[in-house]
């Protein structure tokens, strides 16, 4: 059973940054599809990037393109989100989530999930 937990979130002013961490136990980031979602206050969640585990590609969802980079440290089996230029309408739960499946876009396609950080970006 992997477990994550993510860190890193907080209040912050527009044009800053925060950098998120998913920290997981009981199963090596190297072995799945990492994965980062959100889900604003009275909004559906959605993707916000990834990281493939078969063939190493990262996705971006266009609204975070060139501001937000996803990585991963294998050796503190970490998995980061580096959020820069950050927006309100950024503002929202982030959560970690890990799967193998081909639907690594999909909520269905993650196995397991963390319980979320909050990010506050204010104007």
């Amino acid at each position: 059973q992997v477990q994550l937990v993510e860190s890193g979130g907080g209040l912050v002013q527009a044009g800053g940054s925060l950098r998120l961490s998913c920290a997981a136990s009981g199963g090596t980031v190297s072995s799945y599809n990492m994965v980062w979602f959100r889900q604003a206050p009275g909004k559906e969640r959605e993707i916000v990037a990834a990281d493939r585990w078969f063939d190493g590609i990262t996705y971006y969802a266009d609204f975070v393109k060139g501001r937000f980079a996803i990585s991963r440290d294998n050796a503190k089996n970490t998995v980061f989100l580096q959020m820069n230029s950050l927006k309100p309408e950024d503002t929202a739960v982030y959560y970690c989530a890990a799967g193998r499946g081909q639907h690594w876009s999909r909520e269905s396609g993650m196995s397991y999930w963390g319980k979320g950080t909050l990010v506050t970006v204010s104007s």
